[in-house]
């Protein structure tokens, strides 16, 4: 008899001893992606984006569904992914069988970006998963899902990119294939924090570029 199990009931402690992922240091984003410098128009933007979710922020918590729409789908088309050949989705199904155990973990991914200039099967190039929760809940609480549907994508890549956020802190993942999986946090970003939100969509902007790989 098969057991399913949630992805958002998963502990970390439950990704680890289900899906078996190595845990490194991460790197310097630098040292990963590409960053290029940010114009005035998209610092420009940025602040207005800021501005309106801090503006909500004071008046009280915010949900997960606001903070797709103050947050996450601005920052999306400012840095590019709203641009071919790139097709986001929202809500989508997932299962992943559990090797060596007679268990499928099934979810829904917030969103997940893909190049849709392949063909629409399992080739699909995943560029970025993201996790988005409300904005009192701590952004460490999206690491468990975001883990387990990001390493669903590595029977046909390399590697993926993931994102956690309540839409003040930003934490992304890298998970990378190997034997084990390996995957690695890198340092938090935040939208309230000047230099940390640029470099927020420095890293944004260089994610949405590796369609081209």
């Amino acid at each position: 008899m098969t057991l399913i199990l949630e992805a958002s009931n998963l502990s970390l402690d439950d990704v680890h001893r289900l899906l078996k992922p190595e845990k490194q240091i991460g790197e310097s984003f630098a040292n990963l992606l590409s960053l290029e410098p940010i114009t005035e128009i998209e610092q420009q933007d940025l602040w207005r984006i800021r501005d309106d979710f801090d503006r909500y922020l004071s008046a009280g918590k915010i949900s997960e569904g606001m903070v797709k729409f103050l947050t996450l789908a601005p920052l999306m088309r400012l840095t590019g992914f709203y641009d071919a050949p790139i097709k986001m989705t929202m809500e989508d199904s997932i299962a992943i069988s559990v090797e060596d155990e007679d268990t499928t973990i099934t979810g829904r991914m917030d969103i997940l970006a893909v190049n849709n200039a392949r063909s629409l099967n399992a080739a699909n190039f995943w560029i970025l998963v993201i996790e988005a929760k409300n904005s009192a809940i701590a952004v460490s609480e999206g690491l468990p899902q975001l883990l387990t549907y990001a390493f669903k994508s590595l029977d046909r890549q390399s590697s993926v990119w993931g994102l956690a956020t309540n839409g003040e802190s930003y934490r992304f993942v890298r998970l990378s294939q190997g034997n084990p999986p390996i995957y690695q946090i890198l340092p938090e970003l935040n939208l309230i924090d000047r230099d940390r939100s640029l470099q927020l969509i420095q890293v944004l902007k260089a994610i949405c570029k590796l369609q081209d790989d």
